[in-house]
């Protein structure tokens, strides 16, 4: 009997140390068998919550789902404002940051970034029954000008106003409120990722045009500096999903176009 329930012990031991490592992370994640994903739920079509005002939907979530899927870990999403999420991360609150961030120079100093996984650039917005006339930038002088603050477009309006540009910014935590107030005739004009402008144009009876696009970026998915472990799983999950399809359908689904194959 004694063998028999020592038998019995070691099964029960076996069982459920496979039961705990089913989905755990190994360390590699803060919280074991989950993977936490900052954005600023906020910025259609790439993350915004759903008419329940609750559930997350856009492309980074569908493809948090998935990363996660690949990693056999359960995604976990965390509203964060654009002005503290790079913090966030630095300090633990989530393990990376899926949020249509731009990889640039200084970003990469300060962070891991994955390889790319979608194209963008800048594109300037007006109302379709605007008089004024936009073929470049430099037609902003003298405008009211919208976008997001801490940004790519912020970045770029403030190296615009360095090299002398005249205008008035009307900087707006979330991109949305850059369209409303557009909208009420409060701005002039609106300069945002093409992504996110494709969101606003293409519904149906839009007040918005696009007049200008450029500045060509890549979005990646950005962890803590030094975080090496991560950066590599995230990137084979990444490589897989591009791999058997998952990415392109994504962007069809989202986009009704491929907007990520080029990256490859």
């Amino acid at each position: 009997m004694k063998k028999v329930a020592v038998l019995i012990l070691i099964a029960a031991i076996g069982a459920s140390a496979f039961i705990g490592c089913k989905k755990s992370s190994g360390g590699l994640t803060i919280t074991p068998g989950v993977l936490s994903i900052g954005m600023e739920i906020g910025y259609p079509p790439m993350e915004y919550f759903d008419t329940d005002g609750k559930t997350p939907i856009g492309f980074d979530v569908e493809m948090g789902k998935a990363i996660a899927a690949k990693m056999d870990l359960e995604p976990r999403f965390v509203d964060t404002a654009w002005e503290g999420i790079f913090a966030g991360v630095n300090t633990k609150k989530y393990d990376c940051i899926m949020s249509s961030v731009t990889i640039n120079e200084a970003r990469k100093k300060a962070h891991n970034f994955s390889k790319p996984y979608i194209q963008n650039t800048l594109a300037i917005v007006l109302p379709k029954d605007s008089p004024l006339v936009i073929n470049s930038p430099q037609d902003l002088a003298g405008l009211g000008v919208s976008y997001q603050e801490e940004t790519t477009s912020d970045d770029f309006m403030t190296e615009l106003a360095k090299q002398g540009l005249k205008f008035t910014p009307y900087e707006y935590d979330k991109v949305m409120y850059c369209f409303e107030e557009l909208k009420l005739g409060r701005v002039d004009v609106i300069v945002t990722d093409l992504l996110v402008a494709y969101e606003y144009i293409n519904r149906a009876d839009s007040p918005f045009k696009i007049v200008w696009t450029g500045g060509e970026e890549e979005f990646g998915i950005c962890m803590k500096k030094g975080n090496d472990a991560l950066t590599t799983a995230i990137n084979k999950a990444l490589d897989e999903l591009f791999e058997d399809g998952t990415m392109l359908e994504i962007s069809q689904n989202i986009f009704g176009m491929d907007l990520v194959s080029a990256v490859r």
